[in-house]
């Protein structure tokens, strides 16, 4: 009676912990991924890693056993079924909708894994159903406002009453970014600290190196993937860090200056934001890409290297395992890409 009594809780301990590291994961979620549908990209979930193609994705997710359990689908590419969703700016905003979409469906698939392991041999097995995983997206939205809108404003408030510069807008704009700013580096660092969180970054940096070894036409092997660095242009975490950037200079535009004004045009320009950032995030990947960009690109690639930096908290070395899972989880996203998108050709 005593064991199975530690049994039961033992295995309430690890659905607990599964569904809180999902909730973590998902407030990372466009940190952990790369918003572009023409090349490959990918994200880290739990214990895994998602890889996708511009028609197709893949996923693998390594049992605490040892065991790689892998799955992948087709995938149409929004731009293709509605032509006004390829362009710029607007195809920002329609990728990213599309990439946290397919993250969520991977980082649910990684936990429902995680769950089915902490409760191996007992009969009634709970999951992460669409409510409850409805209700975590709308904590995970009401948590973002909330932590990067809200409180940034309220308290970029609180200090103009006490400072007279703030009356400034462009001094306003540039304390209530600062501390905006200030609040994403403390959860990005905070939760690296929690080691189920920092074995995700460390998938995270299998990712990019998989994705540079793919990219420089090197053979899926592990030690070919090893040798590259784990920081990318194009992930997510250099997206957001320039949204956050981004933000200041056009919140500082805008002609309002009441609290909820302010805080209603923070909500309703994100969308905005977020298009202008993946173009600039766009161009400055090709810039770098290319050997001699010129003096006029340096703007564009200075804008996004606080990204990079950023990228030595949300990315880690991984180990051989979890890059293996990456490598075999691009193995069954590009198996699916010949068979409905045709062979992926690099610029």
């Amino acid at each position: 009676m005593y064991h199975l009594a530690r049994e039961d809780h033992l295995t309430e301990y690890m659905r607990l912990r599964t569904h809180l590291r999902f909730l973590t994961a998902l407030q990372l979620l466009p940190a952990l991924e790369s918003g572009e549908d023409i090349l490959v990209g990918g994200q880290a979930v739990l214990e895994g890693v998602m890889m996708r193609s511009p028609h197709a994705w893949g996923i693998t997710v390594r049992k605490p056993t040892g065991e790689m359990v892998s799955h992948c689908e087709p995938l149409a590419k929004p731009s293709e079924k509605h032509k006004w969703m390829g362009w710029p700016v607007l195809r920002g905003v329609a990728t990213l909708g599309h990439a946290m979409a397919l993250g969520f469906r991977a980082l649910k698939f990684s936990a429902n894994v995680a769950l089915d392991e902490a409760q191996a041999g007992q009969e009634k097995k709970i999951e992460i159903s669409g409510w409850m995983a409805a209700v975590n997206v709308i904590f995970s939205i009401g948590f973002f406002i909330f932590m990067y809108k809200f409180l940034p404003l309220l308290a970029a408030t609180g200090l103009k009453h006490r400072f007279a510069e703030l009356n400034n807008s462009i001094a306003f704009n540039l304390v209530d970014g600062v501390i905006r700013l200030a609040l994403f580096l403390f959860f990005i660092w905070g939760v690296s600290l929690w080691q189920d969180i920092r074995r995700v970054y460390q998938y995270h940096g299998a990712e990019h190196k998989t994705v540079f070894a793919f990219e420089s036409r090197d053979p899926l092997t592990i030690a070919n993937a090893q040798r590259y660095v784990t920081f990318h242009p194009r992930c997510g975490t250099s997206f957001l860090m320039t949204v956050m950037l981004i933000s200041i200079v056009v919140y500082a535009l805008v002609p309002v200056t009441t609290f909820w004004a302010r805080f209603g045009i923070r909500v309703a320009l994100l969308p905005l934001i977020a298009g202008v950032s993946y173009e600039i995030i766009r161009f400055a990947a090709k810039l770098r890409a290319k050997s001699a960009s010129g003096v006029a690109a340096l703007p564009f690639i200075a804008l996004t290297q606080p990204g990079l930096w950023l990228q030595r908290i949300t990315t880690k070395p991984p180990t051989d395992d979890q890059v293996e899972c990456a490598i075999d989880a691009l193995n069954k996203a590009m198996e699916l890409e010949a068979v409905n998108g045709g062979e992926l050709v690099l610029a």
